[in-house]
């Protein structure tokens, strides 16, 4: 597996705190007070690389994870400050539960700096290119990693990666081919916020 792999299940594992609006410095921008603003990211490092310029706890409108079936008031910061690079993270819980099938889906999305070069570099023997909504992206499905979907769509400050588990609700462990269904339409619902 590699580094940003690694990153993400890790931060799968972390239990943050709750996200709330009023943790985060908002500026208005110009004229497009109602419709841009620029946050100072919560992290940043001393790699010279670009600041993350998109949070996916305070980003992405609830009213989309709500309508995906993530219930945005539980959703969880958890960043992954590196030093030579930044992911802020945010992990995100559905409870799609269809007994005997699955017990529902955890997501975790993650905003860094790192290129989707590199991210081809570490990862790119188990990933294929994709494109979501016409915006660069690579999609992995690591046989070896448990029940895991992942998209991860090029920025201008680097990437960001939806990493979505399948948590089944079977001794018997779901086919590769569906540990993706429906995925990448609420990544495509996302994608519009990415800078």
């Amino acid at each position: 597996m590699g580094r940003w792999g690694i990153v993400a299940l890790a931060a799968l594992a972390v239990m943050g705190t709750a996200c709330s609006p009023g943790s985060a410095d908002d500026v208005a921008v110009g004229d497009e007070t109602a419709t841009t603003t620029t946050r100072t990211p919560r992290i940043t490092d001393d790699s010279g690389r670009p600041p993350v310029a998109f949070d996916p706890c305070y980003d992405i409108p609830d009213d989309v994870m709500n309508a995906a079936g993530y219930d945005a008031s539980e959703k969880r910061i958890a960043d992954m400050p590196m030093g030579t690079y930044t992911f802020l993270g945010c992990l995100y819980k559905n409870d799609d539960y269809v007994p005997g099938v699955r017990r529902g889906f955890g997501l975790n999305i993650l905003s860094g700096n790192a290129t989707l070069e590199e991210e081809v570099q570490k990862n790119g023997h188990i990933s294929e290119p994709t494109s979501i909504n016409g915006r660069a992206a690579r999609l992995r499905v690591d046989p070896a990693a448990s029940l895991a979907c992942t998209y991860v769509l090029e920025t201008s400050f680097g990437i960001v990666i939806f990493d979505r588990l399948y948590h089944s609700d079977s001794v018997t462990r779901p086919p590769i081919e569906v540990w993706c269904d429906g995925f990448e339409e609420l990544v495509a619902s996302i994608e519009p916020f990415l800078s």
